[in-house]
């Protein structure tokens, strides 16, 4: 038995409560080396007298393998308890010919029969405070997202065009600075289109008064920018968004502001006697920077800034006048339009102790608010229930390309690897992850998948088998392409001829799908049945309430043979000829 292999963690990721009185535990043990798992568990004080001696009244229940890595298997097991108070442990028994049985605790290892052990060497959930439950909103997990870039997707209005406005995707590609004068209205205008999408949820980049085209330079975080609109016509957007059912999520920039803002520009004026001279990180006043040329970083930058761009100087969001400004906005927002999600941007360089305090107050005006937040890399710190609902999984859609669209691990290593990131996190957290396969700060999927529809369709149908919420891009439904920023920015088509409409019709069943089995796929268990590195073979099965979604893949170079052809469960298929699936094929069928 490899004892070092063995691992749990008390309320956490490991032990955490699904619902009020549903607790999930989790027990991790070295791949292939432990036979069986016993969770021993009950109140502590729960107490029996067996042959005169009064111990510790336990259950046992087995635990059973809910994932695996190349490294590592994860047992799991859910118990409940009236008394809402839990004492619990573990009993494993190893794969050796003479097997080895042990327990394992608060304290680490002890003999296997708990009786005699003491309370403290077993772990401890003292009381299940409903504070303690990670807690999400559940409409995120059947919701299907849609971002916008607003001023490249639908231009409604042109009283409202800035000066300089460009004509309709006159360019094949915009330039950084390049307006083209898209709005709200364009968006009021399109709701019916992405209703019939299969869309339930739009998340909007910055709307707020800002200087660039990508808005992420706040000038004011109270209007919104007099090129996309007014207030007014925000409102008219939500509600129209909401009557179609329809959620909407507009991106908070708190990290930094933009350097036209009115607190900013007080500073350059009055340096250190300014009144938000510590509204920022200015290391030396004047605060001043080196300009270079447009197509390198400043130098001598006397400030602290976003990605080392000047015109973008960092919050101070430990200043309390910072932190009550921006927890202003926050609720503003919620009471006075009904948006259902805040997105925060850069939210890894923004500290905890604020992320915490907006939290509450967004809660607090809308119970069921959905928090995302932007971080590229693992984010256990901010996915503890207190600060985010979820953030943008790059980590994990970022498997995804490197197995199935650019080859660079094998299947094998790609499902470890997907495994290991999803137990980083609590099941209810998993759930209603922010699935991204690209944006606005990334190219778009079907340049990266080198222009071959049949590669992006299954790259998104593997995709939208995963748990978590999946988002599209504006575009990639009618066959949009775009390298890196500013490229993947490019206006929407929307002139039928232009569009691609068998990507298009692939699009709208794929998302019904994904909303018709939301919920085996969101909260089912999940079955890798076949993963073969040498045909390029990987066969999924989602299974809830006896419903089994599978989706078969084949990411090999040659066609493969199908057991079964399934023509009568099928519901989306792509490279399928009798019992053979070729390069780039799948097939999502459903058993009940």
């Amino acid at each position: 038995m490899e004892r070092a292999a063995i691992y749990h963690r008390p309320e956490s990721e490991y032990a955490s409560l699904y619902t009020d009185n549903d607790l999930r535990l989790r027990l991790r043990t070295k791949r292939d080396d432990i036979a069986q798992v016993d969770c021993i568990w009950g109140d502590p004080y729960s107490r029996v007298i067996k042959d005169g001696v009064n111990q510790w009244d336990y259950r046992r229940t087995p635990m059973h393998i809910i994932a695996q890595t190349e490294d590592y298997d994860y047992w799991g097991v859910s118990v409940s308890t009236p008394s809402k108070r839990l004492q619990y442990g573990f009993e494993l028994t190893d794969t050796a010919e003479e097997p080895e049985s042990v327990g394992y605790g608060d304290r680490g290892f002890f003999p296997a029969a708990p009786a005699d052990v003491s309370d403290a060497a077993m772990f401890h959930m003292p009381y299940f405070h409903d504070i303690d439950r990670i807690k999400v909103p559940q409409w995120v997990s059947e919701t299907v997202w849609y971002q916008i870039f607003p001023e490249r997707f639908a231009n409604g209005d042109r009283s409202n065009d800035p000066e300089g406005t460009l004509p309709w995707a006159s360019k094949e590609h915009p330039d950084r600075t390049d307006f083209y004068g898209g709005d709200l209205q364009g968006v009021i205008d399109h709701l019916d289109y992405l209703q019939h999408l299969g869309i339930t949820g739009i998340y909007f980049c910055p709307i707020f008064k800002a200087h660039s085209n990508h808005k992420y330079d706040t000038i004011d975080y109270l209007e919104i920018d007099p090129d996309f609109g007014d207030k007014n016509t925000f409102r008219k957007l939500v509600d129209a968004a909401h009557e179609r059912g329809i959620k909407v999520m507009i991106d908070a920039v708190f990290n930094h502001i933009g350097d036209e803002s009115y607190q900013w520009q007080d500073v350059l004026t009055k340096g250190k006697k300014s009144r938000f001279a510590d509204w920022f990180h200015v290391h030396s006043f004047p605060a001043r920077y080196d300009q270079t040329s447009d197509f390198e970083e400043a130098k001598n930058i006397t400030y602290d800034t976003f990605a080392n761009t000047p015109h973008m100087p960092k919050l101070n969001t430990a200043n309390p006048e910072v932190q009550d400004y921006l927890l202003t906005v926050a609720k503003y927002w919620i009471e006075n339009f009904d948006i259902d999600a805040w997105r925060l941007d850069v939210a890894n360089e923004v500290d905890h102790h604020f992320w915490r305090k907006f939290a509450e107050v967004c809660h607090a005006a809308k119970p069921d608010f959905y928090i995302l937040g932007e971080v590229w890399h693992s984010s256990q710190p901010w996915l503890q229930g207190d600060q985010f609902s979820a953030v943008m999984n790059y980590a994990f859609t970022g498997l995804i390309e490197d197995g199935v669209v650019k080859k660079k691990i094998t299947p094998t290593q790609m499902v470890s690897a997907m495994n290991q990131q999803e137990m980083r996190y609590a099941d209810q957290t998993s759930e209603v992850m922010f699935n991204v396969l690209d944006s606005h700060d990334t190219p778009r999927l079907l340049t990266v998948c080198h222009d071959d529809a049949d590669l992006m369709r299954q790259t998104l149908a593997f995709t939208y088998l995963q748990k978590g919420s999946p988002c599209v891009y504006y575009g990639d439904e009618v066959g949009m392409d775009g390298a890196d920023d500013p490229d993947c920015r490019k206006c929407m088509v929307w002139d039928p001829e232009a569009q691609d409409q068998d990507m298009l019709h692939f699009f709208r069943k794929l998302i019904a799908l994904r909303k018709k089995y939301a919920d085996v796929v969101s909260q089912g268990t999940v079955e890798w049945r076949t993963v073969d590195d040498l045909t390029g073979t990987v066969h999924v099965v989602r299974k809830f309430h006896g419903v089994r979604v599978h989706g078969v893949f084949n990411l090999g170079e040659q066609a493969i043979t199908l057991k079964h052809s399934h023509q009568d469960e099928t519901v989306l298929s792509q490279g399928v000829d009798g019992k053979q699936l070729a390069p780039n094929g799948f097939i999502l069928y459903v058993k009940k």
